[in-house]
């Protein structure tokens, strides 16, 4: 993260030109910065709704929101349940599902091997913090965290050494985790990331129900949004994306006829239609704002058909995200 680009929205553009002439009512179900919010009011959307789970987002935006006179509303809350927030029926949906630039900023918050500070990486304020995973699990359910939700093929290693580790003492702070699994694995290569990098969104995922989180928001999504409506959803890694894709496949009916080994799946009215392919990045946009290197962009614009549910074997979630309550 550069500090000249820092919270700068991801892929923006294709958003707007995707889903033009923008207007109606928006939903920017992680309003963050506001960067996705100014941009579709500028871009003509009559009113949006900003619905975030941290607290700390909306003392910033105070000091602007003001500017658009009365066509911003501010909610905090999960964007699991934002047709919920919105009330009426909307015309357009956007989900940023990285995390902010502004969290991994603030030590204090403890997403960040690159900032000692508190291991929390609570985007809300719920109970469970990362320190409260490393010290209280047993190896086996930590090294499947590490592993389902970082895809970390060191799992078991990293979790033997914090096992061994918080014997001496507590794992506190991101540097000391940090530090820990800097020691476990070997030295990356040029170009490579830092070590931790996995084990860091593992334990932010497990913390945030990010998967839960996720499938709720799209089903909510397909709920608020009314006919033609836009559902917008950038995601930063593939695990993510796949789960996006699949839901589109699903809810669209496209996941293909069956066949004589595998029955044909009951055919229901597609809630989604014109769903775009996944949307990368230009080098443009890549070299203003480094963050958008791992971005991907899907859209799907909604129909007519009833809201619904997703099928949530055919999401390709994680194993531990398949078992979640949700």
């Amino acid at each position: 993260m550069t500090d000249a680009a820092p919270h700068i929205p991801v892929l923006l553009n294709p958003i707007l030109r995707a889903c033009a002439p923008v207007s109606g009512v928006w939903v920017d179900g992680t309003f963050g910065a506001g960067g996705y919010t100014r941009g579709l009011l500028a871009a003509g959307a009559e009113r949006v709704i900003g619905i975030d789970r941290d607290p700390s987002v909306f003392p910033m935006a105070a000091k602007w929101a003001d500017e658009y006179d009365g066509a911003l509303t501010l909610v905090q809350g999960t964007f699991s349940e934002l047709d919920e927030h919105a009330g009426d029926p909307v015309d357009g949906v956007v989900l940023d599902l990285g995390v902010s630039s502004m969290q991994l900023d603030q030590a204090e918050r403890g997403f960040s091997f690159l900032r000692d500070g508190p291991l929390d990486m609570r985007m809300g304020d719920g109970e469970v913090t990362a320190a409260t995973l490393v010290n209280d699990l047993d190896e086996g359910p930590l090294a499947d965290i590490l592993y389902q939700y970082g895809e970390e093929r060191a799992s078991r290693r990293i979790a033997r050494a914090i096992i061994a580790d918080r014997k001496i003492a507590p794992i506190l702070t991101t540097r000391h985790l940090a530090t820990l699994i800097e020691g476990v694995l070997p030295r990356p290569k040029p170009g490579q990331s830092h070590p931790a990098t996995r084990s860091f969104q593992a334990l932010r995922i497990a913390v945030n129900d990010e998967f839960g989180q996720l499938v709720a928001g799209l089903e909510a999504a397909e709920r608020a949004l009314r006919p033609g409506g836009w559902l917008a959803v950038v995601t930063f890694h593939s695990m993510e994306d796949r789960v996006v894709k699949r839901f589109f496949a699903d809810r669209g009916n496209k996941r293909g006829a069956g066949n004589r080994h595998q029955p044909a799946v009951e055919i229901t009215p597609p809630a989604f239609e014109d769903i775009s392919r996944g949307i990368a990045p230009d080098r443009e946009e890549i070299d203003a704002n480094p963050r958008a290197r791992s971005a991907r962009l899907r859209i799907g614009r909604r129909t007519d058909a009833p809201a619904g549910s997703a099928d949530r074997k055919a999401l390709g979630l994680p194993r531990l995200a398949q078992k979640g309550d949700f």
